[in-house]
């Protein structure tokens, strides 16, 4: 993936992470508060927001640092983020609560994103 389109991905990605925060907090609030979901969905809305930082960071870094596993660090921040927070959002949206055993499926592409960008980093300086 090129350093632009990644630094596109980590934008629409952070407004994406706006709006929902908004609406979580202004639409869905009582509806998660009764469900007992509102801090399952504040989480899914600030991983999303962490991740879409980190992918514009990465993708100012890779400006300045190439390495292929730059470019895997970012399919796997990108990946993490649509599994981790979309089975959190998608639980609070369903009640379905066996959504909920996906989540650490992207939380471990989330661990690997911040190792690779950590090596492929490493191994270009």
């Amino acid at each position: 993936m090129t350093h632009k389109l990644i630094i596109i991905l980590g934008s629409i990605s952070g407004a994406i992470a706006v709006i929902l925060g908004a609406f979580g907090a202004h639409a869905l609030k009582d509806n998660l508060s009764a469900a007992g979901r509102l801090e399952t969905y504040e989480t899914a809305v600030k991983y999303q927001m962490y991740h879409s930082l980190a992918l514009i960071l990465l993708g100012i870094l890779m400006l300045h640092f190439q390495h292929r596993l730059l470019s895997y660090a970012s399919y796997s921040f990108l990946l993490g983020t649509i599994i981790f927070s979309g089975s959190l959002f998608a639980l609070c949206a369903t009640g379905i609560s066996k959504l909920g055993a996906i989540t650490p499926i992207g939380g471990v592409f989330l661990i690997a994103g911040w190792v690779l960008l950590a090596i492929g980093i490493y191994k270009t300086a």
